[in-house]
């Protein structure tokens, strides 16, 4: 019993590490492609449209990334 919980933790945890790092490699490649910085652009310039679409596109990656794991 104790060897099936540890091993279920262990897949949750290299499962997860490896979806949080997909995550960053995909927002990073995106914010490489637009033309513009877009830290600077939502925090600095308060560009509220930009950071809605930089959400839904890191939302869509999260659930693409989810469900790549999960299935």
């Amino acid at each position: 019993m104790n060897t099936l919980l540890f091993t279920n933790l262990q897949n949750s945890i290299i499962f997860s590490l490896l979806g949080v790092i997909i995550f960053w490699l995909c927002f990073v490649v995106l914010d490489k492609i637009t033309p513009y910085d877009l830290w600077r652009e939502v925090v600095e310039k308060n560009n509220l449209s930009l950071a809605i679409i930089v959400a839904a596109m890191c939302l869509g990656i999260a659930l693409i990334i989810a469900a790549a794991i999960h299935g």
